[in-house]
């Protein structure tokens, strides 16, 4: 099955259980997560994370309002967009 790429990015006040928060929701809809990096600057939390949509039976919009949702309730900005959609607005 071909691979359907998108990025996550979270960023906020640092707290506990950011990425478990994160990491369950990406579970119960079985994304995969192919790579992430996270870093604390100054007591802001800021990760990205690039997934695997493919088996997920949510498309990409129902992700969106579940990591919104999970955004909202710990005091997170996540977002999710189309790796094709992040290149292209991050291009050189």
């Amino acid at each position: 099955m071909k691979k359907e790429l998108a990025i996550i990015t979270v960023v906020g006040r640092d707290q506990i259980g950011i990425v478990a928060h994160v990491s369950k929701v990406l579970y119960e809809n079985q994304v995969n997560i192919e790579d992430m990096n996270q870093s604390i600057m100054k007591g802001f939390f800021v990760m990205g994370m690039l997934v695997d949509l493919a088996h997920s039976p949510k498309n990409i919009k129902e992700l969106r309002q579940q990591l919104d949702a999970v955004g909202q309730k710990i005091g997170m900005s996540i977002t999710i967009q189309h790796e094709e959609i992040f290149n292209a607005m991050y291009r050189v």
